[in-house]
């Protein structure tokens, strides 16, 4: 959703200050206004990898996430000459299933969005099988989070409270998950069929500049 310019200005001095936290916290930031020069700069932050050097033929795998499906991002990196691993060709048998991990957890880049960030640099997730925040903290060489300003909380517990009554009823509707929030919108705190099994709090990156957080000035996903 396009934001008017008082909130462009409101959302970039917001960034500002979060992005000097994930400084802190050994991970880096970067503010784009809009989704379409986030996408141009994930490309680039893929090409450099970790090494600075521009290159093609880097692996990139990926979770989860409309923030990214709801755009050209894969296409764009495809098409920058990098290697794509499309989780979805991967998911029809055991051995299928086996390889793909194999892949992403050797990747050079995985990209995914966050659930929610705090005003201190804080990523915040919460996830069903873990596939998703278990390369965020182990595996590939570098990890890249595009999150939309929406995503912004004052701290983790407002984090925790946002995915449970935004993020996950949206996502198990998306889903056709048999739970309550599905039905109602809102967390009943359940354990059958839920997918929020993982609850995952990043304050910190041991390998500084492992972790780079785009953060963008719209409004996107969940």
């Amino acid at each position: 959703m396009e934001a008017d310019a008082n909130k462009k200005i409101f959302y970039k001095n917001q960034a500002e200050n979060i992005i000097h936290k994930l400084e802190a916290r050994h991970m880096e930031g970067f503010y784009c206004p809009d989704i379409e020069s986030a996408k141009k700069k994930v490309v680039e932050l893929i090409s450099l990898g970790m090494d600075g050097v521009a290159s093609t033929g880097r692996t990139v795998a990926y979770g989860g996430s409309m923030t990214i499906d709801n755009t050209d991002l894969k296409q764009m990196i495809t098409d920058s000459g990098q290697t794509l691993i499309v989780r979805e060709n991967y998911a029809k048998t055991k051995e299928e299933q086996s390889r793909l991990k194999s892949l992403q957890i050797n990747a050079d880049t995985f990209l995914m969005s966050t659930n929610a960030i705090t005003l201190n640099g804080e990523l915040v997730n919460i996830d069903g099988n873990g596939n998703r925040v278990s390369y965020l903290i182990y595996g590939p060489d570098q990890v890249i989070v595009l999150a939309g300003m929406n995503k912004v909380v004052p701290n983790v517990e407002d984090g925790i409270r946002r995915v449970r009554n935004i993020a996950t009823p949206a996502n198990t509707v998306r889903l056709h998950c048999d739970t309550p929030c599905a039905v109602t919108g809102q967390c009943a705190d359940c354990l059958k069929n839920t997918i929020c099994c993982q609850f995952v709090v990043t304050r910190a990156s041991k390998t500084p500049g492992r972790i780079k957080v785009v953060l963008v000035g719209e409004e996107l996903g969940y």
